[in-house]
């Protein structure tokens, strides 16, 4: 399947990162498309004047990929990667028309937890894993990573329009289309996987308690736990400092994701081809921090919160690429789809409190508290980040996985 040119990514391999790129955009835009004005829209449904219902509901999708993320990659390991894929994507599907059909808060939420079991991260990744190699598997990973940005971006500026246009509900419609044409992508796009491997069961135990995997799983699961509650109080932020009606925010959003991914591409350069995974990963959670802070002093101020996005973006992005792709280097061979599960789970879960903390701060303390609060957990990260082991050397096609392993020098050395 493979070029024998390590250098060089084959066919199979970009048709593989574009397609799974493109079944994630697809999912993500449907869970994103709300975000810039669910908040906005609650307000005039019953229950939607309470802060905390509205965090839970933004985030509630995240409480049930948190559930079945696990069971979905320990799936995709026994029954194959297209087959779960497929199987959650009709799941959020229903969760969609649920939701489409609600006429208050409780039954939107409910909508959101029905799409939220359509758990395929960890089945999609873990794919992407068997699809490529090592030596470029966070070029794919970045690829997915972008186009969860990309989209993120496509529904902060076309949410406002699209909910002008057919509302709440027509919102939601989409997000079902999107779902169904996604399964047309993994049957008829996505190249076939290698059979799955053979030998004895890696016991769960070992993947769930790997001091590195744990490390790297703390680290996205506060990764989204700061984006959700950030958006719990942004658009309101650019509403009093900017005086930005929501149909303008767009104006603020667009550049500040583009910019990101331009500025994005030479530090998973630099990662990559110069072996500097440790200085970028640490350097992105730190730029992360500096934003948060940044955003806590100054969110009076329209400047300092549109520069925040900004930086926000770009750390967001690079740590989005960077971190699955770690995450499958250090997981056992036979357990991919496992250990992503678990990765899954725990970013679910951040996506889930982010949004219900969120809220509840913001009403009960006030917005700069999201703030210094996503600050403070982010501080966490950046000294467990700091501390974590050394990776084992990236092996390339003229390294297969039984050759000796050279010792690794750095915290996340990459060296073969």
């Amino acid at each position: 399947m493979f070029s024998p040119t390590p250098d060089v990514m084959t066919r199979d391999e970009k048709r593989a990162g574009g397609a799974l790129a493109a079944i994630f955009a697809l999912r993500m835009l449907g869970l994103f498309l709300i975000l810039p004005v669910f908040a906005l829209h609650a307000k005039g449904i019953p229950g939607g004047d309470d802060l905390t219902l509205v965090g839970i509901a933004l985030g509630a999708y995240g409480l049930t990929q948190a559930i079945f993320q696990i069971p979905f990659g320990m799936a995709s390991d026994a029954f194959g990667r297209k087959k779960v894929i497929i199987f959650g994507l009709l799941l959020f599907a229903a969760g969609s028309v649920v939701a489409a059909l609600s006429h208050d808060i409780w039954w939107a939420l409910i909508g959101r937890v029905i799409q939220g079991a359509g758990a395929i991260s960890a089945a999609v990744t873990a794919l992407a894993a068997d699809l490529t190699r090592e030596q470029h598997r966070t070029k794919v990973m970045a690829v997915i990573g972008s186009s969860i940005g990309l989209v993120f971006a496509l529904s902060l500026v076309g949410a406002p329009a699209l909910y002008a246009l057919v509302g709440m509900a027509g919102i939601f419609w989409l997000t079902a289309v999107l779902a169904v044409s996604a399964i047309g992508l993994v049957t008829h796009v996505v190249p076939e996987p290698p059979p799955p491997l053979h030998g004895p069961k890696v016991p769960f135990r070992e993947v769930l308690l790997d001091t590195r995997l744990m490390r790297l799983n703390f680290g996205i699961f506060t990764l989204h736990m700061v984006q959700m509650s950030m958006f719990v109080v942004v658009p309101s932020l650019l509403l009093s400092t900017g005086d930005l009606p929501l149909a303008s925010h767009w104006k603020v959003y667009l550049p500040a994701v583009l910019v990101s991914f331009v500025l994005m591409v030479p530090a998973i350069i630099v990662a990559e081809k110069r072996n500097k995974i440790q200085p970028v990963f640490l350097s992105a959670v730190g730029l992360l921090l500096l934003t948060l802070l940044a955003l806590w002093l100054g969110d009076r101020h329209f400047a300092v919160v549109a520069g925040g996005l900004l930086s926000f973006f770009v750390a967001f992005n690079i740590l989005e690429a960077m971190l699955p792709s770690l995450i499958s280097r250090v997981a056992p061979a036979r357990a991919k789809g496992a250990a992503l599960g678990v990765y899954n789970t725990t970013q679910a879960f951040g996506l889930f409190l982010g949004g219900a903390l969120g809220g509840w701060l913001a009403k009960t303390y006030g917005p700069e508290t999201v703030f210094i609060g996503g600050a403070g957990m982010v501080a966490i990260w950046l000294a467990v980040a700091a501390t974590m082991p050394a990776l084992p050397p990236r092996r390339t096609a003229a390294a297969p996985a039984s050759a000796a392993a050279a010792p690794a020098h750095g915290i996340l050395d990459t060296k073969s």
